[in-house]
C-alpha cells in the first residue's frame, strides 16, 4: 500500500510540474516546455539510477515524479502536428533533439549520480 501512495504522491508532483512548464514555455511555434521536462526527466532518472536509488525513494522520485513529469506521448503528438502543418524541418529537428538530447542527458545523469553513490 505504501508503494502505491508513494508513486501517487510523486506522480502528482510530476504532473503539476509538467503542467506548469508546458503552460509557461510551450508556444504555438515550438513546444519548449515539453522538451525541457523530457530532457530534465531523462537526466533526473539517470541520476537516480546512477546514485543507486531503489525501493521507496525510487518509487516516489523515479516512477512517480519522473514518470509523470516526462511525456513521450505529448512529444509524439507535437511532432505529428509539425508534420501535418508541413513544417518538416521543425519536425525533424524536434524529434532529433528530443531523442539525442534525452539519451545524452540520461547518460550524463547516470554519470553524475555515480558521484553521489
Amino acid at each position: 500500500m505504501l508503494s502505491i501512495i508513494l508513486v501517487g504522491l510523486g506522480g502528482s508532483v510530476g504532473a503539476l510540474l509538467r503542467f506548469f512548464f508546458s503552460e509557461k514555455w510551450n508556444s504555438a511555434s515550438f513546444p519548449s516546455g515539453t522538451l525541457a521536462v523530457n530532457w530534465f526527466g531523462s537526466f533526473f532518472l539517470g541520476a537516480l539510477i546512477g546514485a543507486g536509488f531503489s525501493g521507496h525513494p525510487f518509487l516516489f522520485a523515479g516512477t512517480g515524479l519522473a514518470g509523470a513529469l516526462t511525456t513521450f506521448s505529448t512529444m509524439q503528438l507535437e511532432g505529428i502536428t509539425f508534420y501535418k502543418r508541413n513544417e518538416r524541418k521543425k519536425f525533424l529537428l524536434y524529434q532529433f533533439i528530443s531523442y539525442t538530447g534525452g539519451i545524452a542527458l540520461a547518460w550524463a545523469g547516470m554519470w553524475a549520480g555515480r558521484l553521489f553513490h
